[in-house]
């Protein structure tokens, strides 16, 4: 199978790990997959997990939306929706920091983020491993994608952003560092992941979607999170809540675990969780996902 096993937490250096939760690849294989978590700082990892050359046949899923374009069930269709409505918010996120410059994104998948913010007369690069939505992206964008960011040339932008992409990416601390070199001493990184603390999380535990073994590889919380950052001499500025990550994960969520249940049913308890969800979340700004705006 190709598989490796963590043995050092890349954010305290801990070697000793304890069982957190088995669950399954429900978007490709089906095959089980622990994650554990560091007994020091409590990040959680997915060990063992596919190695970097084997990890590929885990995203040849028409389910994988973000690079493959999707469309074809009424989730693929939630999805797409969603994406187009967080276009012009994620741009205003970026506004409220830089009204203007250059951006690299780091896991553009198809590249609708980048085509937008070239509407709106920024300069843009986009990074995706992925090569069906590389190539997606480079017709949208109608410029060069690089493959890795070995292929970016040496320069500094003023915002650099990863959109659910730190979790799938095996060097951890080698690419944040590498990012770091990339941004302008006065830029902003804006990094979305999901947070396994969120309402949404605990209700549905190992069926909760946004695990996503094993092409999720590390799990995080705002506390590793910020570990995880500040070890690499960068700075969590503020946190910003997705909202709508909840109902899109709750959804997903409630198809692997209650599969044989009548879709509009389905649809209804996944808005409940969303709704809940967020509620609980805007406590202590906990929910699905966060967007963690960071500087040098």
């Amino acid at each position: 199978m190709g598989l490796e096993s963590v043995n050092v937490c890349p954010i305290c250096s801990g070697t000793a790990f304890d069982d957190y939760i088995e669950t399954s690849d429900f978007t490709t294989t089906a095959e089980s997959f622990k994650i554990v978590r560091c007994s020091v700082c409590q990040f959680l990892i997915t060990s063992p997990r596919p190695t970097s050359k084997t990890i590929s046949r885990y995203y040849l899923s028409e389910k994988y939306i973000s690079h493959t374009g999707g469309g074809r069930t009424l989730i693929d269709r939630i999805y797409l929706a969603a994406r187009r409505l967080t276009l012009n918010w994620k741009y205003q996120l970026l506004s409220n920091y830089h009204q203007e410059g250059s951006v690299l994104d780091y896991g553009c998948g198809t590249g609708e983020f980048l085509h937008y913010l070239k509407q709106k007369e920024w300069t843009v690069q986009g990074v995706e491993p992925s090569d069906t939505a590389r190539q997606k992206a480079i017709v949208l964008l109608d410029q060069k994608v690089a493959a890795s960011l070995a292929e970016i040339p040496t320069q500094e932008f003023q915002v650099i952003t990863l959109w659910h992409v730190l979790e799938h990416i095996h060097e951890l601390n080698e690419t944040i560092q590498t990012l770091k070199k990339l941004l302008h001493k006065d830029g902003t990184i804006f990094i979305a992941v999901p947070n396994y603390e969120s309402a949404d999380a605990k209700r549905y535990e190992k069926h909760w979607a946004a695990f996503d073994v094993p092409r999720h590889l590390w799990h995080f919380s705002k506390d590793t999170m910020t570990q995880l950052l500040l070890r690499n001499g960068l700075h969590v500025r503020k946190i910003e809540p997705m909202r709508l990550d909840a109902f899109y994960v709750s959804m997903l969520s409630e198809g692997y675990k209650n599969p044989g249940q009548p879709k509009l049913l389905g649809l209804l308890k996944a808005i409940v969780s969303g709704v809940t969800s967020n509620f609980a979340g805007a406590r202590k700004t906990n929910h699905s996902s966060l967007i963690y705006i960071v500087k040098k």
